[in-house]
């Protein structure tokens, strides 16, 4: 049983002003695991003084000492590795093998990134009689989800270190044994005091008193859209620069030719992946309507060899993290067959053989129309809408027609082909047959996904503030 109930500020380990516990929940045995703090607004307010405090210093280092702790950073994250994978598992049900691979190796890209861009970024640029300056925006709060909790975190935190910015870190409290040993992990290291800090804390309580807080410069957001909108109404008074990665709806368009039995299994293995529970998902399979029945034949097999379970077996899918989670798939998946959609494998309950956890069949639906509600609402689960189109552009309209913008994808034999179609999808990151694991490509959202951009160099520039100081090289006198 973990037992976290202090808060990591200023250097130090501390009590909460006031104390107020959380259970956190096992999601594959529904026992409760842990229990932590739930800090409040003054919780907020020490941590925040503590980073503004730290700021006058740490935007005022080099480069070099900067890489410095980057690189202890990253040499205390890899002795802590099993003890993050276990906690991946035991807070948010990833499998083990997830956990192990991708779950937190991701952490460890984006401290090793960070290293790397900062080594040649430029923070000066001379352009004539004028320099310009990219400075550290300053004290940064950062609310961070349950689904990929180490991803969003390091992703955040390694780039505002770079940039010589201060931190407070609220993790979420469904999943926040991996940001307590995170921050262990930042103190083993010797970053400086008040350089990060970090505060266990609901949405209400932390969330919007970071959001909110005057002395708080930049917000960056991880989460659903409904939640990012309260973050920026949140900010607004006090026009601080908000950075948001929220929901999708993210459209794969398979086209029709030799690739296309490849394209609607890989399509349907990648929508899997974590239980379904990544913003960026393949959640609308787009099919030739000619080819639907082969679409459906490929997609039932592919889904029926994907097993769930134990995440510390063999299973390749574990438990969604919650009930409310699991309440929220079952509603959306028996709209899918209310609506006339055609339940090709799944459907509502628990798999067979599982009477505990909060595990989803993995379903995939046919014939989905673009107006239903499973091809509209992000279902953040192991459910894939497969949808028919008559012609390329049909496809490329009907990928388009969302709310959302964050990511999308294009299968198909002809690269060329490929390129076109990705080209007029309105999304922040198009994947074609598969490309991926680019730590510097920019990762963000178009419409109701958000707004700015991590990872690699595009991150740092999301933590500074651009100077321009004219008359910097005075004009040299004409010979």
């Amino acid at each position: 049983m973990r037992e976290y109930l202090k808060f990591y500020i200023d250097g130090e380990w501390v009590d909460p002003v006031e104390l107020k516990t959380l259970d956190v929940e096992n999601p594959a045995t529904e026992q409760t695991v842990g229990k932590i703090a739930i800090g409040s607004a003054a919780d907020v307010d020490k941590a925040v003084k503590a980073a503004r405090k730290a700021f006058a210093t740490w935007s005022q280092t080099s480069r070099e000492e900067r890489l410095e702790v980057l690189q202890r950073i990253l040499a205390e994250y890899q002795k802590r590795f099993g003890d993050l994978a276990t906690a991946v598992t035991e807070e948010m049900g990833a499998p083990a093998s997830l956990a192990q691979r991708a779950q937190v190796p991701i952490g460890m890209a984006h401290l090793a990134t960070a290293i790397e861009v900062l080594k040649n970024f430029k923070f000066e640029e001379d352009r004539g009689p004028t320099m310009i300056v990219k400075e550290p925006i300053g004290v940064c709060g950062f609310i961070t989800p349950w689904n990929w909790p180490l991803n969003q975190i390091v992703c955040k935190v390694a780039p505002a270190i770079a940039t010589g910015c201060t931190m407070v870190l609220k993790p979420s409290e469904v999943a926040p044994f991996t940001g307590q040993i995170f921050a262990e992990i930042m103190h083993a290291a010797g970053v400086p005091k008040g350089v990060f800090n970090m505060i266990q804390g609901d949405g209400p309580g932390v969330g919007a008193a970071i959001s909110s807080h005057p002395d708080v410069d930049m917000v960056s957001f991880t989460g659903s859209t409904r939640a990012g909108i309260e973050v920026a109404k949140a900010a607004a008074p006090t026009v601080k620069r908000v950075a948001q990665e929220l929901g999708g709806k993210s459209p794969n368009i398979v086209l029709d030719d030799d690739a296309f039995a490849k394209g609607v299994s890989r399509g349907v293995a990648t929508m899997m992946t974590n239980s379904g529970q990544s913003c960026n998902a393949p959640t609308r399979m787009l099919v030739p309507k000619k080819r639907m029945d082969e679409a459906i034949s490929v997609a039932r097999e592919t889904a029926a060899g994907i097993t769930v379970g134990d995440p510390n077996g063999n299973a390749q899918l574990g438990p969604v993290v919650n009930k409310t989670q699991f309440d929220k798939i079952q509603k959306l998946i028996q709209a899918g067959i209310d609506e006339g959609a055609t339940l090709v494998i799944g459907g509502t309950g628990r798999p067979e053989g599982l009477e505990k956890g909060y595990f989803v069949k993995p379903t995939v639906f046919a014939n989905v129309t673009n107006d239903m509600t499973i091809a509209k609402e992000e279902i953040f689960g192991p459910v894939l809408a497969i949808l028919g189109y008559d012609s390329v552009d049909q496809a490329i309209e009907i990928g388009n027609d969302t709310e959302y913008g964050l990511a999308a994808y294009v299968q198909a034999a002809d690269l060329e082909q490929a390129r076109k179609v990705a080209a007029k999808l309105r999304a922040g990151q198009v994947s074609i047959n598969g490309g991926g694991g680019d730590m510097t490509a920019p990762f963000g959202g178009y419409k109701m996904s958000g707004n700015g951009r991590e990872w690699g160099d595009y991150a740092f520039h999301e933590f500074l503030e651009t100077k321009a100081m004219l008359g910097y090289a005075p004009k040299q006198a004409a010979e």
